[in-house]
């Protein structure tokens, strides 16, 4: 059971981090500092998807790894 645990911990863990990459907008590193914060926009279609897919994850992510700390 662990060992399904962990291996699951990694699959999500690595499906966060190519969700949370995916989610840059292509405005570079200047908006990092400051820059690039002109103009707010709301997230729609797809971007609103990955957006919830990511939340939705890292909260199953997080369980799982409670999950797992109390698992012998």
């Amino acid at each position: 059971m662990k060992n399904f645990l962990l291996v699951l911990n990694i699959v999500l863990s690595i499906a966060v981090v190519v969700l949370i990459l995916i989610q840059g907008r292509g405005a570079g590193l200047g908006s990092a500092w400051g820059g690039g914060g002109e103009r707010f926009q709301t997230r729609r279609g797809i971007e609103k998807v990955v957006l919830w897919l990511t939340v939705i994850f890292i909260i199953v992510f997080f369980v799982i790894s409670l999950i797992n700390l109390f698992v012998k």
